[in-house]
C-alpha cells in the first residue's frame, strides 16, 4: 500500500529517512535537520534564494494555479468577482472570508467610511515632504507614522483592535494616496466626500478643482473599481511577504503596511506597469515592434509585462484588464500606446520564442496604459496599486498573527566568508586585498 512519505537516502552514511509528506505536497523543512552524519552535525538545510519553492505558510486568502491560469480570492474566480462585486465587497471577502449579505456590507461600508478622514497633523506632516518627492515615499513614511497617532494597534493579539487598524487603513489610504498626488501638483488636499463610493470619493480627492460637488465619470468609476478588485491580493508575493515577516516581529499594523508598501515599492514589484509604459513609449510605434522583438530574443531587452514567476500561462487579470481598456479608451480617447501592446502581445502568442519560455502577458502589460489614459502620472501607479492590496495585506497579517505555527520570521544562511582569523594591530595590517567578492568593492 502507498504510504504518503518520502524517503531519502543519505549515501554519506548509508542511513535512510522517512519523511511525511503534507497536504499540498509539502515536507517540512526541519525534518531535513534529522539528516546528519553524526552527533555534532547541525543536519541538512534547504537553499531557496527568493523563496521559488518554499511555502511559508499555510493560507485560506487566495489560490492561485500558475499553470492553468487561475485566480480565486477564497475560493470566488477573480472573473466573477470583477464582473459582479465592488472593491468594498471584495474588501470584505478577503478580509472576513465571507460575501457579505445586504445589511453586512451596508455596515461595512459605513465602518470604512468613518475612517477616510485623517487627523491634521498627518496632513501636516505630509505638507513637510518637498515639492518633487515621490508619491510612494510619501506614502511609505505617512503610513509608518500613523502607527505614532494610534498606540492601541500595538495589541495586535486583540481581536477588536485588528479590526479597528483594518477599517483603519482601508478607509484611510485612499485620502492619504490622493493628497500624495495633490502634492506633488502643488495643489491644495481634497478632504473625503463619503456620499460618493469608495472609487469615486478617491476620484474626488484627486481631480476636484472649483466645482461645489464632484461627480465622478461613472466608467472610470467602475474601471477603477475593477482594477482595485483585480490587486485586493496575490498569494505570497514580495509586499505580502513583507508584511508576514515585518508583522512576525508583533509589531503593530500600521509598520507592516509601511513595509509592504516599501517592498511594492520597487520597480519588479508595484513598478513594473511603469516599466511597461516606458518600454512602448522607448519603442514609439507599430513598425518598430519587430526591431524590438529582434533583440529580446538576442538577449539585449526584456519584454516588460511578459512572464511572470507563478504564471505560466495567461494572466487571468490581463485578460480582464484587456477588455477594461477599451471601456476606458471611449472615455478617455484612445492611448496611441494600445497598439504597440497589441502587436506585442500578437507576436508574443505566436512566436516560439515565447511560447517555448512561457511567457505570457501580466496584469502588469495593460494596467499603465489605463491608468495612463486616466490622467495618472506614472508616479502614481505604485500607489494605485497600495491601494486595494492593503485589504490583502491586512487579511494575511491577521491570519499570520492568529497561526499558532507561525514564529518570528528568522531564515538560515549558509555561510561562505572567511575561516577564524587573527587580530592584529592597524599599524602592522597589510593592505586589504581587493578580490572579486570583496566586501569593500560590494558597498
Amino acid at each position: 500500500m502507498a504510504k504518503n512519505t518520502l524517503t531519502v537516502t543519505d549515501n554519506r552514511t548509508g542511513k535512510q529517512y522517512e519523511i511525511p509528506i503534507e497536504e499540498g505536497g509539502a515536507i517540512r523543512a526541519v525534518r531535513l535537520r534529522d539528516i546528519k552524519t553524526g552527533p555534532d552535525d547541525f543536519g541538512l538545510m534547504s537553499y531557496d534564494p527568493a523563496f521559488t519553492n518554499t511555502a511559508s505558510c499555510r493560507s485560506k486568502v487566495t489560490y492561485i494555479d500558475g499553470e492553468k491560469g487561475i485566480l480565486r480570492y477564497r475560493g470566488y474566480p477573480i472573473e466573477e468577482l470583477a464582473e459582479h462585486s465592488n472593491y468594498l465587497e471584495v474588501a470584505y471577502l478577503v478580509v472576513k472570508g465571507e460575501l457579505p449579505n445586504e445589511q453586512h456590507f451596508r455596515a461595512w461600508e459605513e465602518n470604512i467610511k468613518t475612517h477616510t478622514m485623517v487627523h491634521e497633523n498627518l496632513k501636516a506632516f505630509m505638507q513637510g515632504f518637498r515639492y518633487d518627492a515621490h508619491p510612494m515615499g510619501m506614502l511609505v513614511g505617512t503610513i509608518g507614522a500613523m502607527s505614532t497617532f494610534y498606540p492601541d494597534a500595538k495589541e495586535i493579539m486583540n481581536l477588536e483592535s485588528r479590526r479597528l487598524q483594518t477599517r483603519r487603513l482601508i478607509g484611510k489610504l485612499p485620502t492619504l494616496a490622493a493628497w500624495a498626488y495633490r502634492h506633488t501638483r502643488g495643489l491644495p488636499y481634497v478632504y473625503p466626500d463619503n456620499e460618493l463610493s469608495y472609487t469615486g470619493n478617491f476620484l474626488s480627492m484627486l481631480f476636484k478643482m472649483t466645482e461645489l460637488r464632484y461627480k465622478p465619470n461613472p466608467t472610470l468609476e467602475r474601471a477603477l473599481d475593477i482594477l482595485f478588485i483585480l490587486h485586493a491580493d496575490h498569494e505570497q508575493n514580495c509586499s505580502t511577504n513583507a508584511m508576514r515577516s515585518v508583522g512576525s516581529s508583533q509589531v503593530d499594523a500600521y509598520s507592516a503596511v509601511a513595509a509592504a508598501t516599501a517592498a511594492l515599492y520597487g520597480p519588479l514589484h508595484g513598478g513594473a506597469n511603469e516599466a511597461v509604459i516606458r518600454m512602448l513609449a522607448e519603442i514609439g510605434s507599430v513598425k518598430r515592434v519587430p526591431e524590438f522583438i529582434k533583440s529580446v530574443k538576442a538577449g539585449e531587452r526584456k519584454m516588460m509585462g511578459f512572464g511572470h514567476r507563478v504564471y505560466k500561462s495567461y494572466d487571468p487579470r490581463a485578460k480582464i484588464v484587456k477588455r477594461l481598456a477599451y471601456e476606458v479608451f471611449e472615455v478617455t480617447g484612445r492611448n496611441p500606446l494600445i497598439d504597440i501592446s497589441l502587436e506585442l502581445e500578437k507576436i508574443g502568442l505566436e512566436d516560439d520564442y515565447f511560447v517555448s519560455h512561457r511567457l505570457y502577458p501580466n496584469v502588469d502589460f495593460y494596467t499603465g496604459i489605463i491608468y495612463q489614459a486616466m490622467g495618472f502620472p506614472m508616479t502614481m501607479f505604485p500607489v494605485l496599486f497600495a491601494i486595494p492590496r492593503t485589504s490583502g495585506w491586512m487579511a494575511q497579517w491577521a491570519e499570520m498573527v492568529r497561526d499558532p505555527e507561525q514564529k518570528i520570521a528568522r531564515p538560515r544562511q549558509i555561510y561562505i566568508g572567511e575561516n577564524i582569523r587573527q587580530w592584529t594591530p592597524i599599524e602592522k595590517r597589510p593592505a586589504p586585498t581587493m578580490r572579486e567578492d570583496a566586501v569593500s568593492d560590494q558597498i
